[in-house]
């Protein structure tokens, strides 16, 4: 009974003073004057304090986002970005073009031609004579920048978080028809909001809350697909393929980036097939292996769906691969396919590679295509130069992965309005650098990788180079890595040429072991007679202009950032903080020579124990004999035999907690 009295007590003191609460607070109405100059709302109580916010502005656009979360703005990306905003532009010229529209660029001199492929008789037919006026209707249709083109490109941006890209292809690309800036989270639709009416663009661009997947899924009917799909997740981007092969519309452009780069460099070979379905292997070639992986995945995922991808331009730089590829349909293409993707037998020794093709294409009688299976494999068990095994990668895409035409007219765009991007300097470089790559020779070697094979001295680029050339072999360099070899010569002849380089800068045989690569290769005469004398055509037209090809470190601690936390707790000086604390924890800390001396007089010297040391007391370990820890209840004869047979010693002092 006491019980139910208290708790009867309790319930009836706590609803008394809910009561008088309620009695308290003032009905809900517009604040007063003074509430509003105190700071304080209509019950009282004092607005919570505004988060600090940092403004950000990158091409014509200008950004807001919570300076607390700063995953938000990645400065390193801005090449990314401007790279990105070349390609749609160029891609809105070809597009448009063929329906009669002509683009104007912000800092193009005049209208570009429509890319039409005219004969000079029809050129000269369609120029307009002196003292001929066009009618209203004959007048040439344009699209400029930040206008709506009824008959422009739909662009999907699936993972926008503060919506700079998007605005910055409202601002700064012409020929658009809507932009939809989409996020899952609703923090930044809610910044996306509140950017696109700093910018004015909310007649281009549109946010949306949704999953990137399942918004790409409702737009798989042909007339509602978009025109171009650009897909710059955190990390892998392979849950949203599926969908973006379906839902980008026939041609249409599809751009993706890839920063899970230690998946694709070969760290985690069984990750990369569970995400892309290609084992990667640890090369030196391993970010255009990266860039063929990619490659591969979205072709596999467009196959399904009767339709494939044609590269326009693959990218490898900084801390991610970005592709941008064109998506058609048609069955008798998709079967060419299989003929398109190899495997890699790679040499765990000397790093020699051979490509097999998974499939091959023949011609028939009637000119009609026959499609086969490849017979291989190319390589025997062992491999020919230094008898180590092979490592079996891919599948990944064995064609070109770049359409020279559409990178020089983008490498053309930048050039004549340097002006239009802060990074035009860097996309002329690689882009030139590209335009010099072998099309149709996939993967390459390194100078450093052949030279430490050997272990002889590295040979100059300019002299390898002049030596294949003199071979008659072609020759050329890759964005992807600063000191690559790409080449058509056979392992053979590259392996001929660094025994004819050993000659001239002889190693020490004697150091090296009979079962290496090393002497192994070297133990075999060379066939070729290489020419290491420097030729002309040896040194590249973009390493002659000194253009900004390979990109430094543009900034401390640049890098992918760390991945976007609710409510702002990425702070920069928690990110500092941590950074510090855990650097170098893995390693012991210094210490003086008077400490060192100590700690290793604590271990026993083992040429005392075999009587050979003759340093005496200036030996650095200890001549003591070990002492023996006898527990007090045990016998004398339970006590392990040692070496050392010293007389008992005097017993110790007695005392608390000595045995």
């Amino acid at each position: 009974m006491s019980i139910l009295r208290v708790s009867f007590t309790l319930r009836s003191v706590r609803g008394l003073c809910r009561t008088q609460i309620m009695d308290r607070v003032s009905p809900p109405g517009p604040p007063t004057p003074a509430a509003m100059e105190n700071g304080s709302g209509p019950c009282g109580e004092e607005r919570p304090p505004v988060a600090p916010e940092t403004t950000v502005t990158e091409g014509a656009a200008k950004i807001v986002f919570p300076s607390a979360n700063e995953v938000f703005y990645n400065p390193v990306q801005e090449f990314n970005r401007d790279l990105t905003c070349a390609v749609i532009t160029e891609f809105a010229r070809i597009q448009l073009g063929a329906k009669g529209i002509q683009i104007k660029v912000p800092g193009e001199n005049n209208l570009q031609k429509v890319v039409v492929d005219l004969s000079e008789q029809e050129d000269e037919k369609l120029k307009p004579k002196e003292g001929e006026n066009l009618a209203p209707g004959d007048q040439p249709r344009t699209a400029a920048v930040g206008e709506i083109c009824e008959e422009g490109l739909r662009v999907l941006e699936g993972l926008a978080a503060s919506g700079l890209r998007s605005i910055r292809f409202a601002r700064e690309v012409p020929g658009l028809r809507s932009v939809v800036a989409n996020d899952a989270s609703a923090q930044a639709v809610d910044l996306m909001r509140r950017n696109i009416e700093l910018n004015n663009v909310g007649h281009l661009v549109q946010p949306s809350q949704a999953d990137a997947r399942m918004l790409m899924y409702q737009h798989q009917r042909v007339s509602e697909r978009f025109d171009v799909i650009d897909l710059d997740p955190y990390g892998s981007p392979a849950s949203f393929l599926d969908a973006a092969v379906q839902a980008v519309s026939e041609g249409g452009l599809l751009c993706v980036t890839c920063t899970d780069m230690a998946v694709l460099a070969g760290n985690s070979g069984e990750t990369c097939y569970s995400k892309y379905g290609a084992m990667a292997l640890k090369s030196r070639a391993c970010h255009e292996m990266a860039l063929r992986i990619v490659l591969h995945s979205l072709d596999l995922r467009a196959n399904c769906y009767q339709r494939f991808i044609e590269p326009l331009l693959s990218i490898s730089a900084d801390f991610y691969v970005r592709v941008f590829v064109r998506v058609f349909t048609g069955q008798a293409k998709v079967k060419a396919s299989a003929s398109k993707q190899a495997l890699v037998f790679q040499c765990v020794g000397c790093g020699a590679f051979h490509l097999q093709r998974l499939g091959k294409a023949s011609e028939a009688a009637g000119g009609r295509v026959k499609f086969s299976a490849a017979c291989g494999p190319p390589v025997s068990p062992e491999c020919e130069h230094c008898g180590q095994r092979h490592q079996l990668g891919g599948p990944l895409w064995a064609v070109p992965i770049h359409n020279l035409d559409f990178v020089g007219h983008v490498l053309e765009a930048v050039s004549v309005n340097p002006g239009r991007f802060h990074t035009s300097q860097r996309i002329r470089g690689v882009l030139s650098v590209i335009t010099e790559e072998l099309p149709d020779t996939p993967l390459y070697y390194t100078l450093d990788q052949l030279s430490s094979t050997i272990h002889c001295n590295t040979p100059s680029l300019l002299q390898l180079r002049s030596a294949l050339l003199h071979a008659g072999f072609q020759v050329s360099l890759s964005h992807a890595c600063k000191n690559a070899v790409k080449t058509n010569a056979p392992s053979s002849a590259l392996w001929d040429i660094m025994r004819c380089w050993e000659k001239e800068c002889p190693v020490k045989r004697e150091r090296l072991s009979e079962s290496s690569p090393a002497f192994r290769i070297l133990s075999v005469e060379p066939r070729l007679q290489a020419n290491f004398t420097i030729r002309e055509d040896a040194n590249p037209s973009s390493r002659q202009r000194g253009l900004k090809r390979f990109q430094a470190n543009p900034e401390a601690n640049w890098g992918p950032r760390p991945r976007a936390r609710p409510g702002g707790k990425a702070a920069s000086e928690t990110i500092e903080e941590k950074r510090r604390v855990l650097q170098n924890k893995r390693k012991e800390p210094a210490e003086d020579l008077a400490q060192r001396a100590a700690r290793l007089k604590t271990f026993p010297c083992k040429r005392f124990k075999e009587g050979t040391c003759q340093r005496g007391d200036q030996c650095c370990y200890s001549h003591s004999p070990p002492a023996l820890r006898t527990p007090v209840d045990a016998a004398p004869m339970d006590c392990p035999e040692t070496p050392y047979q010293s007389s008992p010693r005097p017993a110790a002092a007695a005392g608390p907690g000595v045995d």
